[in-house]
């Protein structure tokens, strides 16, 4: 990870052998044990520590912050492997993985080069996920990506401050102290309290400021901390051994960056304060002497680039062995190239551009070669996203699909029949192929209860329907909103990604951000008095066979109930899963030879014989159901593609050209539903 950008007056070699034990349990954890083992917490203490001090350091020098060289001296640090890595990773990609994971591929590689793949990963709710074929190569690159934004705040919050303290003859040290602890309780209150998911706050660059800042206030009161040297070797051998043993009992991926998130965090402050006197300290401390060696110190200086290489070279190896786990033999092949990459790129590639030391020319030369690297590979993501982004508009969302060449849905609900034609949509385009309310921005993100209600059918209709839930409610409005034009009624879509609508069952159900948004839309809905409400009712049992109805369902049809409201319950679409549960993404399948029964399942696997919210009809008499299983899947197999049209977008959504060929199945079943004609 990046240290420092300039080296402290007493050099801390066992913060470059922390930093070197920290990546090597990153790696371990990583390739091994699928885990997360605190190690990047670790880092991110070390750069607020680091960092900051270089700042401040220079807010206490007669010369001051000079911001443009603090970037540009940053932008060596970082940029030189990034750059290198991630044009490694797009070659990897498109060498190896289908077609239909460039488009996201692009994206990512945009958002890693400019520092906000976090961001990118939190908004498409991409948990933490263990080393996987389909997890991404560049999913680690989220802690770079806080880091450099946090570089950038505390450029900009240091040398603010530090040019009024000095105009105002007040030393800067105290004060900034002062207003880092500030900012890292309130960040470590926010990632306590916050009413978001996991996946979210996992990435949420807020949420994470706290591991920072309390490495930054550290560096801001070492000067005042002296220890007898007792306690600073207790310390020392408290810090090493929560360092080495954190990951083995906490599961970081579910409790980070929570208050757990303290154990690996104190660890390292514990390390820092062990040899706070510096130099002296370190002397007379044998295990501050420990993390000196210069086995450890040596892994500290590629630590950066080691972290950058182990990743993708891990799922690029899931990838081509089609592999769940790399095993010991494999995984320490993985981890050899690793060091051997990081050695190479940070001695002849980022070295030589970074320091003073190289001479101008050779300098000059590599930071011209790194340029233009990093303009080849942002040019070629933004021309992949352009080239999808116009296949994608020539799927023509608001066309009638033409029933004789694409039946879809109709070859299985009205026997049409299917002609020899190549499916659409095309695999390129199928990820894109989204219903309307994604295009105008209808959908609420994880960590937003707001709503967010958008209108389509028939605006002057005499009635309502209101479709509220997650995605999976949402992958109806395609065809809802032409019946709604058909029939004269609305269709208001109140839709949250991630968030079916669901209110607590039992005080064993956790009220998170989901329970808080449909709290506000029971209100919404008690406002408004839709006709009738719509949503998914139903969900796979995941591990197992079949589909059922969670408790936290029933809580919200009795909120519903109260309120008087007509609710349509209706089944869920199957989801492609695996049989512990895991998905198969269906474009990547058939874009890997896969045909549509291969890449589809049983049906016994997805759907239960009997419609599971049937039972409950009794308990709610203004509910009735609705059933659309029979249109995507045959009496024993649930295929990816019916009626020459793909079925599926990823492992569970519904494309929305498939779903316009049921618009006369379901138009009957709606009928039947509500009484409206």
């Amino acid at each position: 990870m990046p240290a420092s950008v300039r080296a402290p007056a007493a050099y801390r070699h066992d913060m470059d052998g922390l930093r070197g034990l920290a990546i090597a349990l990153v790696v371990v954890y990583h390739v091994w044990f699928g885990r997360v083992s605190g190690g990047v917490d670790i880092f991110l203490t070390l750069s607020g520590f680091f960092f900051v001090g270089s700042l401040l350091r220079a807010a206490e020098s007669p010369a001051g912050i000079a911001p443009v060289q603090v970037v540009r001296r940053t932008a060596r640090r970082l940029m030189p492997a990034l750059v290198l890595v991630l044009a490694a990773v797009a070659v990897m990609t498109v060498l190896t993985r289908p077609q239909t994971t460039w488009f996201g591929a692009a994206w990512e590689t945009l958002a890693s080069l400019t520092f906000w793949q976090n961001w990118e990963l939190a908004q498409t709710g991409s948990d933490y996920l263990t080393a996987g074929a389909d997890v991404s190569p560049l999913q680690h690159l989220w802690s770079i990506s806080i880091q450099g934004q946090f570089y950038l705040a505390m450029l900009i919050v240091v040398a603010l401050l530090a040019w009024v303290l000095r105009r105002a003859g007040i030393a800067v040290r105290p004060v900034l102290a002062v207003v880092l602890s500030l900012g890292a309780a309130a960040s470590m209150t926010y990632a306590v309290l916050a009413e978001h998911q996991q996946s979210w706050l996992y990435y949420d660059s807020a949420a994470r400021a706290w591991e920072l800042l309390l490495g930054a206030v550290m560096t801001c009161v070492a000067p005042w901390l002296r220890a007898p040297r007792v306690v600073r070797i207790v310390l020392a051998v408290a810090g090493l051994a929560v360092v080495i043993g954190a990951g083995a009992v906490l599961d970081g991926r579910a409790e980070f960056p929570g208050p757990w998130a303290l154990v690996p965090v104190g660890a390292s402050l514990a390390l820092i304060l062990a040899g706070a006197d510096g130099a002296r300290a370190a002397d007379d401390n044998p295990v501050t002497e420990v993390l000196a060696a210069p086995r450890l110190v040596w892994l500290g200086t590629i630590a950066y680039a080691l972290y950058l290489w182990h990743w993708p070279l891990l799922i690029g190896y899931l990838t081509v062995t089609e592999r769940e786990e790399a095993g010991f033999l494999a995984g320490a092949v993985i981890i050899a190239i690793s060091l051997v990459l990081a050695e190479m790129s940070t001695r002849w590639w980022e070295n030589p551009i970074r320091l003073q030391t190289t001479r101008v020319a050779v300098r000059r030369s590599l930071t011209a070669v790194a340029a233009v690297l990093a303009v080849a590979v942002a040019g070629t993501g933004i021309a992949w996203i352009g080239h999808v982004d116009r296949a994608a508009d020539a799927l023509a969302w608001d066309d009638p699909v033409d029933v004789e060449r694409y039946p879809g849905a109709l070859a299985l609900t009205a026997g049409r029949a299917v002609p020899q034609a190549a499916f659409r949509p095309d695999l390129l385009v199928a990820g894109e192929d989204f219903p309307p309310t994604v295009e105008d921005d209808c959908l609420v993100w994880p960590g937003d209860t707001s709503i967010n209600s958008c209108e389509y059918g028939d605006p002057n209709g005499a009635r309502t329907l209101a479709v509220v839930g997650g995605s999976h409610a949402e992958h109806w409005v395609p065809a809802l909103d032409e019946i709604g034009h058909r029939r004269g009624f609305r269709v208001v879509t109140i839709v949250k990604a991630m968030c079916p609508v669901m209110l607590p069952s039992g005080p064993e159900d956790p009220d998170d951000d989901c329970e808080a948004w449909t709290r506000n839309v029971v209100d919404e809905l008690d406002r408004t008095r839709p006709d009738a409400v719509i949503s998914t009712a139903s969900r796979p049992v995941l591990g197992g066979d079949g589909d059922m109805v969670p408790g936290n369902y029933v809580a919200f049809w009795s909120a519903i109930d109260r309120l008087g409201l007509p609710l349509i319950g209706i089944r869920d679409t199957p989801w492609i899963l695996f049989q512990d549960g895991g998905k198969m993404d269906v474009p990547w399948c058939l874009s890997g030879g896969g045909d549509a029964i291969d890449c589809g399942r049983p049906r016994a696997e997805m759907l239960s014989p009997q419609n599971p919210i049937e039972q409950f009809l009794p308990m709610f008499p203004l509910m009735t159901t609705i059933d659309m299983s029979d249109a995507m899947c045959r009496p024993d197999w649930c295929r990816a593609i019916e009626g020459n049209v793909l079925i599926y977008r990823d492992a569970d959504h519904i494309t929305a050209t498939y779903m316009r060929t049921m618009i006369p199945a379901l138009d009957a079943e709606l009928g039947r539903a509500t009484g409206w004609w």
